[in-house]
């Protein structure tokens, strides 16, 4: 049984601010149907609910070695859905209020990556593989090379590394090599750790992983170049043999309108997608109840990366059509203030500017389109939820939009969604306009959401190739 180790800062359901909590909370337990020996693990942060906390169980402590400090390190375990999690204690580093942004965040993680390699002899489990994710463990594939090279229980560990969005560097000043890392400065060149004087926890892992993915095939093109690289355009472009894009999935268990408990009405793929869903939401929202009127949502952060300047540019030749916006979602004070001021005037918008989980079902469920016209978007996952609910996306063709979402033509019936090419606001807004004029179509409108509710973005087709990836490395001579 290949038996693989996923480290990562943020899982579901214990801890999330994004993505990539979604990908570990469901990709492992995919695999582990698939008969991989797929365990978790990531940091005991305070945030994480106390329920959860107190059904842990103490595995062992130990000292980690932080640069000159050291520092105690507890294992906690506990079994959620079949899966192994092993959350690493330190009070100092992790006990408090949120996840990042604090000024000791390259300490933390620093902290963290380590501790992870120096768990393994403690909990009873060698990997094969140990995936990393992202900046938070981007150190691991350096120090289990520099650290633990000539220790016999770390031979045949291979590093696998994804990259879920290559903007977050995790950079910090060239102190922490040898201050926090334990490196000398013979790791700080330009094909090394080095990143315009300063260090990069990213670039660790892309330099010294053994593989290297990312989360759409768009995207490990796309930061090959200037323009999405990042400053890692060279590196990534250099181990181009070892990076592969694999879109991320969803969990259907989760994503399901046929079997939602949050939707007042199921429906499935073989059914037409339930109206009830439409009046009730727009009953919650304090809409007017109409079935005929086209109902346009963003459920996003609220941030220009998701492309909220091309909405707001253009946001009265929307409001004014024939049709209902509903907003869910924070981000910036700029955009919340924008969304909030528009609903005083337009009784046919729905400023929602918080989260909840329980609405945004209902909106995916409710709605018949989902804006989503990101600059860049690595992989997204909005999109293959409303798809699973036949709520149309209409996106920008980047990234692991560019993979999922497929402009419907209406001669042939091929596609299952909307998108524009440019980043101009005016081809969002002839986009939209072509949607309206697609929904009044009824067979058209009809032969879409069909497309659309048939498609499968399970993992199940990823799993396949990470798993074909894993035997690759395990295949690697030591």
């Amino acid at each position: 049984m290949i038996k693989v180790l996923f480290a990562a800062a943020e899982c579901e359901p214990f801890i999330k601010t994004g993505g990539l909590a979604d990908v570990l909370g469901s990709l492992p337990k995919n695999l582990k149907n698939r008969g991989i020996d797929a365990r978790v693990i990531l940091p005991k942060y305070s945030d994480i609910p106390d329920h959860y906390r107190m059904a842990m169980k103490h595995v062992t402590n130990f000292v980690v070695e932080v640069g000159w400090r050291k520092q105690y390190c507890g294992i906690e375990s506990l079994e959620y859905n079949g899966i192994t999690y092993y959350f690493v204690d330190n009070e100092y580093y992790f006990n408090r209020n949120g996840l990042y942004g604090y000024f000791d965040d390259g300490e933390r993680y620093a902290f963290f990556s380590r501790a992870i390699l120096e768990a393994l002899p403690h909990i009873d489990f060698k990997p094969d593989v140990i995936h990393c994710n992202d900046w938070h463990t981007g150190p691991v594939s350096v120090l289990l090379k520099d650290k633990y090279i000539n220790n016999s229980f770390y031979e045949n560990i291979h590093t696998f590394y994804t990259i879920h969005n290559l903007k977050y560097q995790g950079i910090f000043p060239s102190i922490v090599l040898k201050d926090l890392l334990g490196l000398d400065y013979s790791y700080f060149t330009s094909d090394k750790l080095e990143y315009y004087g300063n260090v990069s926890f990213m670039k660790a892992g892309i330099v010294y992983s053994d593989v290297i993915s990312t989360v759409s095939e768009t995207y490990a093109e796309e930061i090959q170049g200037a323009h999405f690289g990042e400053g890692l355009n060279g590196i990534l472009k250099s181990r181009k043999n070892d990076l592969y894009g694999i879109i991320n999935g969803i969990d259907y268990d989760i994503y399901d309108p046929n079997c939602d408990p949050y939707i007042t009405a199921n429906y499935s793929k073989t059914t037409e997608k339930a109206v009830k869903n439409k009046k009730k939401l727009q009953q919650i929202l304090n809409l007017p109840v109409r079935e005929d009127v086209p109902i346009f949502c963003i459920v996003s952060r609220l941030v220009q990366d998701k492309g909220m300047d091309l909405i707001t540019r253009v946001f009265d030749n929307i409001i004014n059509k024939d049709i209902q916006f509903i907003v869910l979602g924070t981000g910036g004070e700029m955009y919340e203030n924008f969304f909030k001021h528009e609903a005083m005037y337009h009784e046919n918008l729905s400023a929602n500017i918080l989260f909840d989980n329980s609405l945004a079902h209902k909106i995916y469920a409710g709605c018949d389109f989902f804006l989503m016209p990101s600059l860049f978007e690595p992989c997204g996952l909005g999109q293959l939820i409303a798809l699973s609910y036949g709520t149309i996306p209409i996106t920008r063709s980047t990234g692991g939009l560019n993979d999922t979402v497929h402009s419907f033509n209406k001669y042939t019936g091929i596609g299952n969604g909307l998108s524009f090419a440019n980043i101009n606001a005016h081809d969002m807004l002839y986009t939209i306009e072509n949607a309206i004029t697609l929904y009044e179509d009824k067979p058209k409108w009809k032969q879409l959401v069909n497309n659309a509710m048939n498609c499968d973005y399970s993992w199940n087709r990823s799993s396949e190739k990470y798993i074909s990836l894993y035997k690759y490395l395990i295949g690697m001579k030591g």
